[in-house]
């Protein structure tokens, strides 16, 4: 499978070598938009003994990832309609997941503090949970700068009982990703 578009921006399988991903891993993507774009080479990493959780709130992008899994014939993907601003609301069970990730979305969020409540949620004690966001700088694409969260911010957000930082790293040119490690 082909990644369409945005691997000059953030490059997914290096992202999620980067973070650990391994075979046989079960992983969500929350808020994974349309294009899947760490939904799909998740579930090539994850492989057939694996599984990707594509969760979203706009029933639309979900579709569109169903489409696409059925064409690529992935069958480990499994698309969650959900609020991740809610905790419990995402339909995946506790303490279940060895890699959450939040991709573009801190910034978009309405309760940031709930957000990290349903990572904890659902990341299984010693899984891990990557926070990805665009830099604030000015760049030619992304949300304008003063909508951003900075990594600062970022690590505040996620400062957490729940979590263990583990590391940050350039995420392409325009992104910061930060790593977490679930307590135990």
């Amino acid at each position: 499978m082909t990644v369409r578009s945005g691997t000059e921006l953030i490059n997914p399988f290096k992202l999620l070598e980067r973070v650990g991903i391994r075979a046989g891993h079960s992983v969500a993507d929350l808020g994974c938009g349309a294009l899947g774009h760490f939904v799909f080479p998740a579930a090539q990493l994850v492989g057939g003994t694996g599984m990707v959780y594509a969760v979203d709130i706009q029933r639309s992008v979900l579709e569109q990832i169903e489409k696409t899994s059925k064409q690529e014939q992935m069958m480990n993907v499994k698309t969650v309609w959900s609020d991740i601003d809610v905790p419990g609301a995402t339909r995946i069970p506790d303490a279940s997941l060895d890699l959450t990730l939040l991709i573009n979305n801190l910034y978009l969020s309405q309760n940031r503090p709930q957000v990290v409540r349903e990572m904890a949620r659902l990341t299984r004690p010693g899984g891990r949970a990557v926070v990805v966001e665009w830099k604030t700088i000015a760049t030619p694409i992304g949300p304008p700068p003063t909508q951003r969260v900075d990594k600062e911010e970022a690590k505040k957000i996620m400062a957490s009982p729940s979590f263990t930082f583990l590391d940050e790293f350039e995420a392409g040119p325009y992104h910061y990703g930060l790593l977490y490690q679930r307590t135990e």
